[in-house]
């Protein structure tokens, strides 16, 4: 299974983008790179070669060869690859690659292709702030993929009906929530659902939901100008010990300490 939190601090600053439209008599010279090619195929095929190795992509292929590789590649001549290549280093330079094989299919959602076409209008018209646009963006793009493969280790494909319900629970935390009247939402069991949210987030719902309610209260704590009772009570926690007990379960430290 993918460690997310390995990811968490990485900051990916690209210095080259190309919405590629290949000529048939394209290709890329073999030479070792010292950045991070991420490359998604949306028509025409190509070869490419990683270190000697070939592999052939296709529409909806999403390529991936990490900095110190050897590069090389060409598209096929009755039907020219169009692609879309982030060159790109990572911050900070740990060695860290991004758990992607080198050529992955069925990556390419709308969401990610929503964000590479707005990538596409940030890089090529330069305004002002551009490159922390950019930023932004290709950092939301990895995110997302990052989330795909995670799920996918799991042998858990995400679900609609669970975003939904981690939507709602983010929304209401600070009410009186149950599995039951969540449920009804999504028009599901409440035992499928506990079921179905345990495969698909790792956490029961009462977990995450805890989750949710700790991170804000938290927040709030940090912020100051509310004592430990009104977080709790904010937060959906009627009882103070409980609150108290279940944030240094979560936190490793009582909410007092935080109190301003």
């Amino acid at each position: 299974m993918i460690n997310m939190e390995l990811y968490e601090q990485i900051v990916p600053s690209c210095f080259l983008f190309v919405d590629r439209r290949c000529f048939p008599d394209w290709e890329i010279i073999k030479q070792k790179i010292d950045f991070h090619d991420l490359t998604f195929v949306v028509e025409g095929k190509a070869n490419y070669y990683v270190n000697g190795e070939k592999h052939t992509v296709e529409a909806g292929d999403m390529i991936y060869i990490p900095e110190g590789n050897l590069r090389q590649a060409h598209t096929f001549k009755e039907s020219p690859m169009h692609s879309y290549a982030f060159n790109f280093y990572m911050h900070p330079d740990n060695g860290l690659h991004l758990p992607f094989e080198t050529v992955t299919k069925k990556h390419i959602t709308v969401e990610i292709l929503s964000y590479i076409r707005e990538f596409t209008q940030v890089w090529m018209s330069k305004q002002p702030g551009y490159q922390m646009h950019a930023r932004g963006l290709l950092t939301l793009i990895i995110h997302r993929l990052l989330t795909i493969s995670f799920h996918q280790t799991s042998s858990v494909h995400a679900d609609n009906r669970i975003n939904k319900v981690k939507g709602y629970i983010i929304d209401h935390y600070s009410e009186d929530l149950d599995l039951s009247s969540v449920a009804g939402i999504v028009n599901l069991h409440p035992v499928y659902l506990s079921k179905l949210f345990k495969a698909n987030t790792n956490y029961s719902f009462k977990e995450f939901l805890n989750l949710i309610r700790i991170n804000n209260a938290e927040m709030m704590l940090r912020a100051g100008g509310f004592s430990v009772s009104e977080v709790a009570e904010r937060c959906g926690f009627r009882d103070i010990s409980y609150f108290s007990n279940v944030f240094k379960a979560i936190k490793g430290f009582p909410p007092s300490t935080l109190r301003k």
